[in-house]
């Protein structure tokens, strides 16, 4: 089943997630079922509060050539460790505000811990688009959108366009 992506201003998009704890089938339902929506959206990284769940759970797949063969990472309760000093500027979209895109500086490298749907701890280092995706969808987790990032002239015309956006799709 592929759940809808909510839309921002969603107040559920601005809410702290729950630790997961234990994996329960109901989790990886919930994990099957947001890869395939990130996957159709399409996207490269979608968190649990997009699709209504407010549980500290996301998945990603940054990778961007076709041809490969696809490389799903499911976190639940997923920490960072380390990240590095080096930043790197990314343009970053999200699947909650389609076609709305901002210049986002956060560290270039991450350590992450999570733990898998086999019910062990993983750790993974990521760079590039793989750190980023995983910051941006971490922050999620924490109530934080990537408008949080960015100055008040931009954040407050995305919120402008998406609350337009928002109000022609109740009207549809």
């Amino acid at each position: 089943m592929t759940r809808p992506i909510l839309l921002f201003p969603d107040p559920r998009l601005k809410k702290t997630c729950a630790p997961v704890g234990r994996i329960t089938p109901e989790i990886e339902a919930l994990a099957s079922d947001m890869l395939a929506a990130m996957y159709a959206a399409p996207g490269v990284g979608l968190a649990a509060p997009q699709v209504g769940a407010l549980v500290r759970l996301f998945v990603m797949d940054c990778t961007k050539d076709p041809d490969a063969p696809r490389d799903p990472v499911v976190m639940v309760d997923p920490e960072i460790e380390a990240a590095s000093e080096a930043l790197n500027v990314y343009e970053e979209g999200c699947l909650s505000f389609p076609d709305q895109y901002a210049e986002v500086t956060r560290p270039a490298e991450v350590t992450m811990r999570w733990t898998g749907l086999d019910g062990a701890t993983h750790r993974r280092d990521f760079a590039g688009l793989w750190a980023t995706c995983a910051q941006h969808e971490l922050d999620h987790l924490n109530g934080r959108l990537f408008i949080d990032h960015i100055g008040p002239m931009k954040r407050q015309l995305i919120v402008r366009r998406m609350t337009k956006i928002k109000r022609e799709l109740a009207r549809a």
